[in-house]
């Protein structure tokens, strides 16, 4: 009984999902162990830039420092290579990446951040864990601009995952790195950050 059922589930999550705005979905598996390799590692304060396999021949751009990380997708512009936009507090990426594709060209991507907010002692708290999506433009070879474009706290919003695709499909391809700042879209709680 669970094997066709999971066999659908399987097959849905695996599979483009098709939208009624004629944007679709794919999702990817940052896998750091089996499809990322290191660029630069630094010793001494423990950071690593790794370049990770994303979608088709559109990369993820992976970098930790100071127990918090950095994602950028796509072709990058080289003066924009080592940008960092991350949290102030320390946080976590999932593994899980959803790709907004656009006649199978990926204009978007969405990745789920953990937010590792403290207590009063200054101890990162299990219990003020924030989440929040991330959206990021996708780098195109022809126009590499690859950076965030905004934010939806997953736990103040219900409806995240929608908003994040709204805020993909009305803002993502008209956003310009480096002139405008991403914002949050939707309800915004008390443990989702501050965005740097």
């Amino acid at each position: 009984m669970r094997t066709p059922l999971l066999a659908v589930c399987t097959l849905v999550a695996s599979a483009a999902l098709a939208l009624a705005d004629g944007m679709t979905s794919v999702y990817t598996t940052l896998d750091f162990k089996k499809t990322c390799k290191v660029i630069e590692e630094i010793e001494e304060g423990g950071s690593v830039s790794l370049l990770c396999e994303g979608y088709k021949d559109y990369a993820v751009h992976f970098a930790e420092g100071d127990l918090r990380h950095s994602v950028q997708f796509g072709y990058v512009d080289p003066e924009r290579q080592n940008v960092w936009q991350s949290f102030a507090q320390w946080n976590r990426v999932s593994n899980t990446i959803e790709w907004r594709l656009n006649d199978d060209r990926p204009v978007a991507a969405i990745l789920r951040w953990f937010i590792e907010n403290t207590d009063d002692a200054g101890s990162a708290d299990p219990a003020r864990v924030g989440q929040v999506l991330v959206v990021s433009r996708v780098g195109q070879r022809d126009d590499p601009q690859a950076c965030v474009v905004g934010y939806v706290d997953a736990l103040a919003n219900s409806d995240a995952n929608v908003l994040a695709r709204e805020l993909v499909d009305s803002r993502a391809a008209d956003f310009i790195c480096g002139a405008k700042r991403p914002e949050f879209y939707g309800n915004r709680g008390d443990l989702s950050g501050d965005p740097n």
